[in-house]
């Protein structure tokens, strides 16, 4: 890509970032508006939007942890939901281009976690990991419950519910669920297409084979074999397995605290907990690491504080169609980032 060509393009982002700004709410402003941030390089070259996601007046933010996309291009972020806010919706969707559509799921308030969409049938639906509750749940895009799953006993290695919390699914080319207890015992469940109880698939450890904190995960389609793929946060890597649970290799190219996977065609995309979202090529090679914001911490930090174009802490980033990408972020305040292919 060329300088003068870039140059032309990020004056029409910042132009059209100013009028994006004016119609931002106060609080979400400062005195004069930004210059939007280029990130990347290359064919990896993206203009970042801050807050290109707001919630209604009613509507407060709290930590962003989850994002999912219909084929009709709709957005679903999960948020634990602000103290301030007038309700305790907990999902709330919007259209393709950022408008905000409705809102539901007080049942998650306070645990609105791992958010993860499939389509089965003709129809889809939505998979949520409430850590508040220490649930599975399974709903329509409208919010009707299919299905909810607490604590599995029958595994044997839970004594008390307080050692169960779920954080992210995965789902099997054959119809079944994996579940990540991340914040629990470390354990990975399987689990039919109807919620059934099918047995434990990979273990808490270090060494290989073994997890810590399996956050998110994903099954990769990328080659003829498909493989389940872990973000082994505890372990600071993506851990390659069999969709039976046996080891298969690990990355950790670029890998610090990773959070989840989500793949488009070649590419992988990792929201890292600490502070960068980063691209993988088809060899699971780092291409690109766009926003880098370590070391500072700033979670608990005013909105002006945050610095343009740095991510404080990526929870969620997926692929909002095959080039522009979303992320969510862990902050009581909320954050959802759009950057925009340039």
């Amino acid at each position: 890509m060329s300088g003068t060509t870039l140059t032309r393009r990020h004056f029409i982002a910042s132009t059209v970032a100013g009028a994006a700004w004016l119609a931002l709410p106060g609080h979400l402003r400062g005195q004069t508006p930004p210059t939007r941030p280029i990130l990347g390089t290359g064919e990896h070259t993206y203009e970042c939007i801050h807050d290109w996601l707001v919630p209604p007046s009613n509507i407060v933010w709290g930590d962003t942890h989850g994002l999912a996309v219909d084929h009709h291009g709709h957005l679903y972020v999960s948020h634990t939901v602000g103290p301030t806010s007038q309700t305790p919706d907990a999902i709330l969707e919007f259209d393709p281009n950022g408008k905000f559509v409705r809102s539901w799921g007080a049942e998650f308030k306070g645990g609105g976690h791992g958010l993860d969409l499939r389509r089965e049938n003709g129809q889809e639906f939505l998979y949520h990991c409430d850590i508040a509750h220490r649930k599975v749940a399974k709903t329509t895009l409208l919010g009707e419950v299919v299905w909810e799953k607490g604590v599995p006993t029958e595994s044997g290695v839970y004594p008390t519910e307080d050692r169960w919390c779920p954080t992210n699914v995965a789902f099997h080319p054959e119809g079944d669920i994996y579940v990540g207890d991340g914040y629990g015992s470390s354990y990975i469940h399987r689990y039919s297409a109807n919620g059934d109880y099918k047995g434990i698939v990979i273990k808490p450890g270090h060494e290989a084979g073994f997890v810590q904190e399996p956050h998110g995960l994903w099954v990769d389609t990328r080659s003829k074999d498909p493989k389940l793929v872990v973000a082994d946060r505890g372990n600071h890597r993506l851990q390659e397995f069999t969709l039976d649970g046996q080891h298969l290799g690990f990355v950790t190219e670029g890998m610090r605290r990773p959070c989840h996977i989500h793949y488009n065609h070649g590419l992988a995309l990792v929201p890292d907990l600490d502070s960068v979202v980063t691209i993988l090529g088809p060899d699971n090679k780092v291409v690109a690491s766009l926003g880098d914001g370590a070391p500072e911490d700033l979670r608990d930090a005013p909105r002006e504080k945050f610095h343009p174009g740095k991510f404080v802490h990526p929870h969620a980033a997926i692929w909002m169609n095959h080039k522009d990408i979303l992320v969510v972020e862990w902050v009581p305040i909320g954050r959802v980032t759009k950057l925009r292919r340039v």
